[in-house]
């Protein structure tokens, strides 16, 4: 568990620099310069994010089991997956659905932590979902009080949204038939 939480600090420790500190963060990037902060924020990332993944995994072999989620609650799970890759694509690509969710992504997070807080009960899975959960509640009502940045985008274009919705449910596809089973070791419907 110990690295699953050193990982997490890493990850959302450098993608909370924003949250907690923009002005800090913007003096670090201008003293740095932009290579120099690009490079800072994606090895802290990388290493947080390997972290937590080889945490997780481990934590996974000896499960500390708080609650055990009806059966009913992996299918509500899935169904709360189906718009979440639709949303990551928008969160890249101009267009309606970008508009009305104002932060796909951070939309996206929210409701994969959800789905995976409904389908699992081991304190691996409260601390990793529920700490990204909080992040990403975190990052949005931050994002109310300070500029967004601007994120590298498609260019507009009136198909995005539809690029968006079937690149989105293609993946969500694989994940379920798939990706899921071979990259997490647990199939989404045994």
């Amino acid at each position: 568990m110990t690295w699953l939480v050193v990982g997490l600090v890493l990850f959302l420790g450098i993608h909370s620099a924003s949250i907690f500190s923009p002005a800090g963060r913007d003096r670090l990037a201008v003293s740095m310069g932009p290579m120099g902060w690009r490079a800072l924020y994606s090895i802290v990332s990388l290493a947080g994010f390997v972290l937590l993944i080889w945490g997780y995994g481990v934590a996974r072999q000896q499960p500390l089991v708080l609650y055990t989620p009806q059966p009913w609650m992996r299918q509500l799970a899935a169904l709360l997956m189906l718009p979440v890759f639709p949303l990551l694509f928008a969160a890249y690509m101009p267009g309606r659905i970008k508009t009305a969710m104002k932060h796909p992504m951070l939309v996206a997070v929210k409701l994969w932590a959800v789905a995976h807080l409904l389908a699992n009960g081991t304190l691996a899975d409260i601390v990793l979902f529920g700490g990204l959960l909080a992040w990403a509640v975190a990052d949005r009502i931050s994002l109310k009080h300070r500029a967004q940045r601007p994120i590298p985008a498609a260019p507009a274009s009136r198909w995005n949204d539809l690029i968006a919705v079937v690149l989105g449910l293609a993946v969500y596809v694989l994940f379920v038939g798939s990706l899921h089973a071979k990259w997490i070791g647990v199939p989404v419907m045994p």
